[in-house]
């Protein structure tokens, strides 16, 4: 009773500047109370008014959509457990490098290397589900630690990499994910979470300068303006809010947003209560579940390769966040059942197999080369130098020049046991990200989505040549390549009041709260 699958499609067809397919995200909102109905019998607490339903809270710019999860903590033991019912086989420990196809390009299995012991294996399969979440060690974090990043530092863009390897479509990988968070903390600031309850961001001088903290390209361009401005920087501002209500904050965002945000503000003697917060831009990254960045999926959660599926942040289904991986896991997992069962399982090229041990292999033959740690930061440093918005055409040029040296020095990477090769491996995937990063920046002549597509040279948004899918993948050749994929005929029409109004979030008669 508190919004439409139509009311949410709408919205996030404005968030994301018209550039949806609507059919995805009306399937993931058509599912979505079902889903939350299964977690909530499955012991997944979500927050509830004082009659039983659910307590909505308002965080969107239009509609009411967002419900809290109070212990979300607990999801992942409860998943586990339901798997463990259902007898699901679990193996951990192997990280997958290789998406292995059919001489007729269907998905033929997957092969990987056991992160402990430096196994290889080949798993032949009818069907594979990639749910590897997002770019997240792609930019470098301005602490400069390695895995200090905003989103979780495993998710290397794995990925990201198989399916550009494999030949799927990408898509909207121009659209960068970028957040606010806390200064020197590598976690989100959550004004949007504090926003029901009063919280929300200010500038220097106390004052609110956007009208919602859900985020959006178009916020994140009014934050680094005012950042950049004289009124920088920018706070989470809490401190006018009764202390009851605080304490509510507190608990939501030091148990189940990040458990180490409340000893970090401890240690720097950071009082919600006494003064604001600083808060700071993130390191850029690819993740349709904040953005619109990810391979390209239909309704079903089918990419462009057969028997090949994604679901959660990987996948492009814009603005998914944590309920819309449930769905599209569901969804992909129930098509993938239907295909395999129309599908025999195809035969693999065996040159294809060892050329990919030789390459998994190559770093444990390397006795005194680059470490992977050493590759890792010039490389992610040369992102933040060429690629981090406002996007200049030049310096991305310049970065995929970098980049293809770093691509050529992959030789001397050198791993001395298994887990260095793990991470050489996730080198290769990175690298694989940013270029795609630049080259869908560098291919899209206009600006769109605010601060994530911001390219100073071409600063206007251009509908009459742009209002078009960016569209990337591996040609037959080996090419990286570009091209447009039409906007499907919207399921949802937009009023034309409705189209910008998330270009008008910017606050311009301030005062102090």
């Amino acid at each position: 009773g508190h919004a439409t699958p139509e009311q949410y499609v709408k919205e996030i067809t404005i968030a994301n500047d018209g550039i949806v397919n609507q059919h995805t995200v009306m399937a993931y909102a058509q599912n979505s109370y079902d889903m939350i109905q299964n977690l909530d019998e499955w012991g997944v607490k979500f927050e509830k008014d004082e009659t039983g339903d659910f307590n909505m809270k308002k965080v969107h710019h239009l509609g009411t959509y967002v419900l809290p999860m109070p212990e979300g903590h607990h999801v992942k033991k409860i998943l586990y457990r339901q798997l463990k019912r259902k007898r699901v086989n679990i193996i951990n420990r192997y990280v997958s490098t290789r998406l292995l196809k059919g001489k007729d390009g269907q998905i033929a299995g997957v092969m990987g290397v056991n992160s402990r012991s430096g196994e290889i294996v080949v798993i032949r399969a009818r069907a594979v589900i990639l749910a590897t979440g997002a770019a997240g060690r792609l930019g470098l974090p301005t602490s400069g630690y390695l895995f200090g990043t905003y989103e979780n530092p495993t998710n290397a863009g794995d990925g990201y990499s198989m399916a550009y390897q494999a030949g799927a479509e990408l898509s909207g990988i121009e659209c960068y994910q970028i957040n606010p968070l806390i200064k020197d903390y590598n976690g989100p600031a959550c004004a949007y979470v504090t926003g029901p309850m009063g919280g929300y961001t200010a500038n220097s001088k106390g004052d609110r300068f956007i009208e919602c903290d859900y985020w959006s390209g178009q916020m994140m361009l009014e934050f680094y303006r005012e950042l950049e401005s004289g009124n920088g920087p920018v706070f989470l501002k809490l401190d006018h809010l009764a202390n009851e209500t605080i304490s509510e904050i507190e608990h939501i965002l030091h148990s189940n947003e990040r458990p180490s945000r409340g000893r970090f503000h401890d240690r720097r003697g950071n009082d919600y209560r006494e003064r604001m917060v600083e808060m700071h831009i993130s390191e850029i990254g690819l993740c349709s579940g904040h953005s619109a960045s990810g391979v390209w999926v239909d309704e079903h959660a089918r990419t462009t390769v057969p028997g090949l599926y994604a679901a959660g942040d990987l996948a492009c289904v814009p603005h998914n966040y944590m309920l819309g991986a449930f769905v599209y896991g569901k969804l992909a997992g129930e098509d993938a059942v239907d295909y395999c069962a129309e599908n025999a399982l195809p035969e693999i090229d065996a040159q294809e197999i060892v050329a990919e041990c030789e390459r998994i292999l190559a770093p444990t033959r390397v006795s005194d080369g680059i470490t992977p740690y050493q590759m890792e930061y010039k490389l992610r440093r040369m992102v933040n130098d060429y690629l981090q918005p406002p996007k200049v055409t030049t310096k991305m040029e310049i970065g995929l020049q970098r980049f293809a040296e770093i691509r050529e020095d992959l030789r001397y990477l050198s791993a001395s046991d298994p887990h260095d090769l793990m991470r050489a491996m996730e080198v290769h995937a990175i690298l694989d990200c940013a270029e795609m990063a630049a080259r869908a920046s560098l291919y899209r002549t206009e600006s769109r989505w605010g601060l994530y597509h911001y390219r100073v040279d071409y600063p206007d948004t251009d509908n009459d040549n742009w209002f078009a899918h960016a569209q990337l993948k591996k040609d037959d050749s080996g090419e990286m390549v570009c091209f447009k994929r039409e906007i499907e005929p919207y399921i949802v029409q937009l009023d034309e009041a409705e189209k910008d109004a998330y270009s008008k979030l910017r606050i311009h008669s301030t005062h102090s709260a």
